[in-house]
């Protein structure tokens, strides 16, 4: 696996895998599913990766280290001077929520949340989730920063919870754009 060859086949199944876990969530991420989608033999799912679990985590770490990328290169598109608060709000339910919930409605943040509790389930994925919650903090609290608004972690984590929570009742509600209660919670808050 140490050779070009093999980096380069072992990152076309975490991206396939990725891809898939995107779309479909935890079950979508198959041997053979990500096989096929990396255009690669079966066989190399279990040759790269010891277990399905470790293909699981590595579709999620590269999905949410894409996603903390994403984040980044959002805060620094808006450029110099203080960002308008519409601007700030959107990036921020973009790492809350992904940013396929601005086209996707209700089933791109019901996918996002499924994948999230479903982290909760794999216990193999807390060490990862552990590790990459402060990153997403950094991420936030360099965004509230920015807009002159530096929040307390404590106070970042309260925020965070808000967001969820009206995310949560609009999706047990069954409301179209869940994202648009967490647009309007960010704003009363802010």
């Amino acid at each position: 696996m140490g050779t070009p060859k093999g980096e380069r086949r072992r990152a076309e199944l975490v991206a396939a895998a990725a891809a898939l876990l995107r779309s479909g969530g935890f079950d979508a991420v198959r041997h053979r599913a990500v096989a096929e989608r990396a255009g690669l033999p079966l066989s190399s799912t279990t040759y790269y990766f010891d277990s399905l679990d470790d293909l699981i985590t590595a579709a999620a770490e590269r999905t949410s280290r894409d996603e903390l990328a994403e984040g980044h290169a959002q805060l620094d598109a808006l450029g110099p001077g203080q960002p308008d608060t519409a601007e700030i709000v959107e990036l921020v339910i973009d790492q809350l929520l992904g940013p396929e919930s601005r086209d996707g409605g209700l089933d791109a943040v019901l996918l996002r949340y499924e994948r999230l509790v479903g982290a909760g389930r794999r216990p193999y994925l807390a060490p990862l989730m552990r590790s990459l919650r402060p990153e997403l903090d950094a991420l936030l609290a360099d965004v509230f920063r920015r807009i002159g608004r530096p929040l307390e972690p404590d106070a970042l984590r309260d925020l965070v919870f808000l967001v969820d929570g009206a995310v949560i009742s609009a999706l047990i509600e069954a409301d179209p754009d869940p994202r648009a209660a967490a647009r309007e919670v960010l704003l009363r808050v802010l």
